[in-house]
């Protein structure tokens, strides 16, 4: 590995100190890499391969099986052990492929490709870029639950404090409750903490604050219908069930799934419980992108227009009804890699 990393940093012309600046960390560690004492991290290599233009596929394998020999050994039966996982390994392998569509597939490398290429720039993320970003995304995710202020009233609410004459005080804090939620989940970002129902309860809670404070943060108590389906959601005793199962599913699957399908999945199967007399949606989406944050992606912004909502709303209506949940992972794949794009165009990569 060391010598695959010199070769490709000499050959692209840069110094160690360049390449620690563009992936932003210590020079030295590059040192380290480069003299074998010292071996990345999985994420630094796929940010290494990404910027030496490296094939990710020989450098990742020369990782692994560096790895491996250093954590084994010698030992007697490290040859007996490495096959057991092998076969192990291949049979998981091959269970994970076959739950995925080609077409999933290749949009979810497509997104790592793009996801790589953004983690070499990331010195050129601001405070103002994320700012209209998030703008955008609250502007967007309260539009599809109805509300009327448009992108400019929006901006005027969260930025200048202002009050539209003509909106409702509903609407108004929609629009307040909404960014600061956003601003929760990058707090838990931040803090890498999990996703639990204290943190679910505590978003929820945001989103109705001010709205109806008597079940903000608290499940359902009575039958409600989901907007734009005609599935029926849970009876209300089987709510907290529902849920703790829910939890379960995502401890379970949270190191197995790929991080976008785990997010689909995730806010796909939350809506679906639909654990709350309002706000689900929102909360939804805002859990989906706490996942995608916590795995280094961008905010997967669904936009509120008729077209993206009346796919959105179909693609959920198959998952619970038809048990197909293939248009749904695909729609949220499709808009994370637009989501995606559009960051890069914004820091000019």
């Amino acid at each position: 590995m060391k010598t695959l990393l010199k070769n490709a940093r000499e050959q692209k012309g840069f110094k160690t100190r360049e390449v620690a600046q563009l992936l932003g960390i210590d020079q030295a560690l590059i040192s380290k890499f480069e003299n074998g004492s010292r071996k990345p991290t999985k994420d630094q290599v796929i940010k290494l391969a990404s910027l030496l233009e490296i094939d990710l596929e020989t450098l990742m394998v020369t990782w692994l099986k560096e790895k491996i020999i250093y954590e084994i050994g010698q030992d007697d039966f490290a040859l007996k052990a490495i096959n057991l996982v092998r076969q192990e390994m291949e049979n998981s392998s091959l269970a994970v492929k076959k739950s995925l569509s080609k077409n999933l597939s290749l949009l979810l490398e497509e997104i790592d490709i793009l996801k790589a290429k953004l983690d070499q720039f990331r010195q050129f993320d601001s405070h103002r870029i994320t700012q209209a970003l998030e703008l955008e995304y609250t502007f967007e995710s309260n539009r599809i639950e109805g509300n009327t202020m448009t992108l400019r009233e929006t901006d005027l609410v969260i930025n200048e404090g202002l009050t539209i004459s003509g909106k409702s005080m509903r609407e108004h804090l929609e629009i307040i409750n909404h960014q600061e939620a956003i601003a929760y989940i990058k707090h838990l970002t931040e803090k890498n903490t999990p996703l639990t129902e204290r943190e679910v309860l505590a978003i929820h809670n945001l989103i109705l604050r001010g709205i109806n404070s008597e079940d903000a943060g608290r499940y359902r108590k009575v039958q409600v219908m989901i907007k734009g389906s005609s599935f029926l959601p849970p009876q209300p005793f089987l709510v907290s069930k529902e849920m703790e199962d829910f939890f379960i599913w995502h401890e379970t699957n949270k190191k197995n799934l790929h991080p976008i399908v785990l997010a689909a999945e995730l806010h796909e199967r939350l809506v679906t419980i639909h654990p709350f007399i309002d706000g689900n949606g929102r909360t939804s989406r805002l859990a989906m992108n706490l996942i995608l944050l916590q795995n280094g992606y961008v905010i997967a912004n669904i936009k509120g227009d008729y077209e993206n909502q009346m796919q959105y709303y179909n693609a959920l209506e198959t998952a619970q009804t038809k048990n197909n949940k293939e248009d749904f992972l695909l729609f949220i794949a499709q808009t994370e890699k637009e989501s995606l794009e559009r960051y890069l165009e914004i820091i000019g990569q």
